[in-house]
């Protein structure tokens, strides 16, 4: 599937989640970097979504959260995919900012 994940990537826990200092900075930083393809409700549906994989791009879905926990989706960001697109962030956010970004992420999770 393209992604590159370290086979206890499931087991890493988020050093930031539930703090709310950190969920403010990673919804500023979701803001910047992840925004225009997961849109403003991480709903995949921003103005550089793939309209092909819209459904793999909603970070709000259910069924698909149940498989990506903290550790999956920091490594999903940090180091990207060819196909479908997304770009790795490890050249340009640190891996504070990633967690910062996979407890905001987390945040739009809940809201369903």
């Amino acid at each position: 599937n393209g992604w590159i994940l370290p086979a206890e990537a499931d087991k890493e826990k988020n050093p930031y989640a539930g703090d709310p200092t950190a969920v403010e900075s990673g919804k500023e930083l979701y803001k910047k970097n992840c925004d225009r393809c997961h849109g403003p409700g991480g709903k995949g549906d921003g103005p550089d979504a793939d309209p092909d994989h819209m459904q793999d791009m909603d970070l709000t879905n259910a069924r698909r959260t149940a498989r990506n926990p903290d550790g999956v989706v920091f490594y999903k960001v940090w180091n990207g995919r060819k196909s479908p697109k997304m770009p790795p962030f490890k050249d340009e956010l640190t891996k504070d900012q990633v967690w910062q970004i996979v407890a905001y992420a987390q945040t739009l999770r809940s809201s369903q």
